[in-house]
C-alpha cells in the first residue's frame, strides 16, 4: 500500500510556487475546507501496484489546486498511468455546480483484441463511473473524453507490433459532505481502481471502512477479462 503526497497551489496566476513552505500567507490563508480535502488524499491508503508522486498543478483553472501523478508498475513495466487534480474555489464554480472539482488525465496501451471492441469508449467511460459508484461516492456534472489511437511501425521499428493507445479525460464535481470536504481520499481510492482496470489487473478485495465523510472506501471493480502487454517505449 502506498500514501499519497503532493503539492499546494494557492494562487491561479503562477506567482507562488508549490511547495509546502507557500501553504498559506497572512493576506491568503490557505482554506480550511480545502486543506482537508488535500490531508484527505495525502493520507489515502492505495494498492501496492500504484506509484503515486506529487507534480505541479495547474495555475490557472481555479484558485487552489492540487496534483499527484500516478502509475500501474509490474515490475520495471508501467501499464497505465495519469494524473489526478483537486480543483477548489471557495466562490463555488457554475459549471462546477460546486466548489470542488476532480480532473484527470489516464493513460495505457490495450491489445489489439480489446482494441478492435467497437463498444470500448463507452465501456472505459462506464469504467470510470463504475469506480465511484462502486465505493459508494456520490458525484455530479461528469464530462469527458474517450480516445483511442492506434500506431503502425516502420523501418527500423518494424519489427514492433501495431499498437492501440487508450486515453481517458475526464472531470466530475465530488459532493461535499461534512464542513464543506468532499472524501477526497476515497475518489482517489477509485481514480486508482480505474487505473489498474484500465491495467488489467484484478480487482482489489479489502475489507469496506469508512472513509472520513462515512463512505466505505475497499469495494473493489471488475478487472478486464485479459491483461494487456507493457508499453513501447
Amino acid at each position: 500500500m502506498a500514501a499519497a503526497q503532493g503539492h499546494f497551489s494557492d494562487h491561479s496566476d503562477g506567482k507562488r510556487g508549490t511547495d509546502e513552505t507557500a501553504d498559506s500567507t497572512e493576506t491568503n490563508p490557505v482554506p480550511p475546507a480545502f486543506r482537508r480535502a488535500v490531508e484527505a488524499l495525502r493520507s489515502a491508503r492505495l494498492r501496492s501496484e500504484i506509484e503515486i508522486d506529487p507534480t505541479r498543478p495547474p495555475q490557472r483553472l481555479a484558485p487552489y489546486a492540487y496534483a499527484v501523478e500516478a502509475a500501474v508498475v509490474d515490475g520495471e513495466d508501467d501499464l497505465a498511468d495519469g494524473r489526478l487534480v483537486l480543483l477548489h474555489d471557495p466562490d463555488g464554480h457554475e459549471a462546477w455546480k460546486g466548489t470542488f472539482r476532480l480532473v484527470t488525465l489516464v493513460r495505457a496501451e490495450l491489445e489489439p483484441e480489446m482494441a478492435a471492441d467497437p463498444l470500448l469508449p463507452e465501456v472505459c467511460w462506464s469504467w470510470l463511473t463504475g469506480a465511484m459508484e462502486a465505493r459508494g461516492l456520490a458525484y455530479g456534472e461528469a464530462s469527458g473524453t474517450v480516445t483511442m489511437a492506434g500506431s503502425h511501425y516502420f523501418g527500423g521499428l518494424a519489427d514492433r507490433r501495431p499498437a492501440t493507445q487508450i486515453e481517458i479525460r475526464a472531470s466530475w464535481t465530488p459532493r461535499e459532505g461534512l464542513g464543506g470536504v468532499p472524501d477526497t481520499g476515497a475518489h482517489l481510492a477509485a481514480w486508482c481502481d480505474l487505473l489498474c482496470q484500465i491495467a488489467g489487473l484484478p480487482p482489489a478485495t479489502p475489507e469496506p471502512e469508512a472513509g472520513p465523510t462515512g463512505t466505505v472506501t475497499g469495494a473493489g471493480v471488475v478487472s478486464l477479462p485479459q491483461r494487456r502487454g507493457p508499453q513501447q517505449a
